[in-house]
C-alpha cells in the first residue's frame, strides 16, 4: 500500500545557509498544514527545524496522527576529512528517530550539495568534465558505505542516497557510478523525479534500470521552461528554484501516470514523499501542498 507524505522542503525549510532563511515557516505550522493537506507522512527536516528532544518531537509527530519517515544528511563525501564528522551527524539523526521511535526511518544521504561553485552555477547543465576522477569517486563510495554502516551497526536504521542537483551525484552516469561502487545491501536508491529530470534523464527509464536499488522515493515535478529561463541568463541552482523550476505535481515535464503505473509494475509499496523545492518565504505552500495532494488523487493514490 503506497502511502503520501511531504516534507519541510516544500515549505521552504531548506538545509543550505541561505540569507533569507529566517522567512522559512515554522515546524509546528508545517506540520499542521501536511496534516490539514492530506498527507500522512513527514520528514524531519533540517537538523533543528524540528525537535531534537526524542519524546517532544514524537509528541509532535504523534498528535498529528502523522509518520516520520527519515531525514536528509548532508556530508561532503568528496573530502575524506569530512568523512568522520559526517558520519557523527548521521548517527546524531539516527539517534533522535530511533530513540523517538521511528525504526523504519531512513537516512536520506546526500552530497554536501551547492558547497562547489562550479557544480551550483551548472546545475541542469552538468558534462563529464566537471565530474569526479576516478580516485574522487573512491573517496566519495568509500565515505558512503562507512555511514551507512555506521548508521546500521548503531541504529539499525537503514541508508538511501539522494542523488541532486549542484552535488557531484546529478546525472544518470553519475547516479550509475555511485551505486556501482557502494553495496547494494548498505545502500539503497532515494530516487528524486524532479531531480532526475532537471539532471537530464527519463525518471522512467531510471525506474526500470534502479527497480531493485529503490528504497525511497521523492515526487517533484520538473519544469523545463523554467530551467531555460534560469539558463539563458547564466543562472545557478538558486536561480532555477526561484524561477520554480521544481513546479507543483502535473504542471511540468515528468510523466507521473506512467511513474504510479511502473512503481506499482516493480512491487514498490513503500512512501512517496512528495518534496516542492522552495526558497524561504517563496510562493504559497499549503496551496501547493493541496494542489499536489489533489493531483496525486488523480493517480488513484
Amino acid at each position: 500500500m503506497i502511502k503520501i507524505a511531504n516534507a519541510p522542503c516544500s515549505w521552504g525549510a531548506l538545509e543550505f545557509d541561505l540569507e533569507n532563511k529566517s522567512e522559512a515557516i515554522g515546524f509546528a505550522q508545517v506540520l499542521d498544514e501536511i496534516k490539514e493537506t492530506g498527507y500522512t507522512g513527514t520528514e524531519l527536516g533540517d537538523w533543528g527545524f524540528m525537535p531534537t528532544d526524542p519524546k517532544k518531537l514524537r509528541e509532535e509527530i504523534q498528535k498529528r496522527n502523522l509518520e516520520l519517515l527519515g531525514a536528509f544528511v548532508p556530508v561532503a563525501l568528496v573530502n575524506r576529512a569530512a568523512h568522520e564528522e559526517g558520519i557523527r551527524e548521521a548517527l546524531r539523526v539516527a539517534e533522535l528517530m530511533h530513540s523517538a521511535g521511528y525504526d523504519t526511518a531512513f537516512i536520506v544521504l546526500a552530497d554536501d550539495n551547492a558547497s562547489n561553485s562550479q557544480r551550483t552555477k551548472n546545475a541542469g547543465r552538468i558534462t563529464p568534465e566537471m565530474g569526479l576522477n576516478t580516485a574522487q569517486w573512491k573517496v566519495f563510495a568509500e565515505g558512503a558505505e562507512k555511514l551507512a554502516k555506521a548508521v546500521k551497526d548503531t541504529f539499525g536504521l537503514r541508508t538511501v542516497f539522494h542523488h541532486h542537483c549542484a552535488g557531484y551525484v546529478e546525472t544518470p552516469e553519475e547516479i550509475d557510478t555511485f551505486l556501482s561502487l557502494t553495496n547494494p545491501e548498505l545502500i539503497g536508491l532515494c530516487l528524486d523525479m524532479g531531480h532526475y529530470a532537471f539532471g537530464g534523464g527519463d525518471p522512467l527509464k531510471a525506474l526500470d534500470k534502479y527497480a531493485q536499488r529503490i528504497w525511497h522515493v521523492h515526487f517533484k515535478d520538473f519544469d523545463s521552461n523554467a530551467a531555460k529561463r534560469s539558463q539563458e541568463v547564466g543562472g545557478d541552482y538558486f536561480d532555477a528554484l526561484s524561477k520554480g523550476v521544481f513546479s507543483e505535481l502535473g504542471k511540468g515535464n515528468v510523466n507521473f501516470e506512467g511513474i504510479v503505473e511502473r512503481l506499482k509494475a516493480i512491487g514498490y509499496d513503500d512512501w512517496i514523499v512528495v518534496e516542492q523545492d522552495i526558497l524561504p518565504g517563496m510562493g504559497a505552500p499549503k496551496k501547493s501542498a493541496q494542489a499536489n495532494r489533489t493531483y496525486i488523487n488523480t493517480l488513484g493514490l
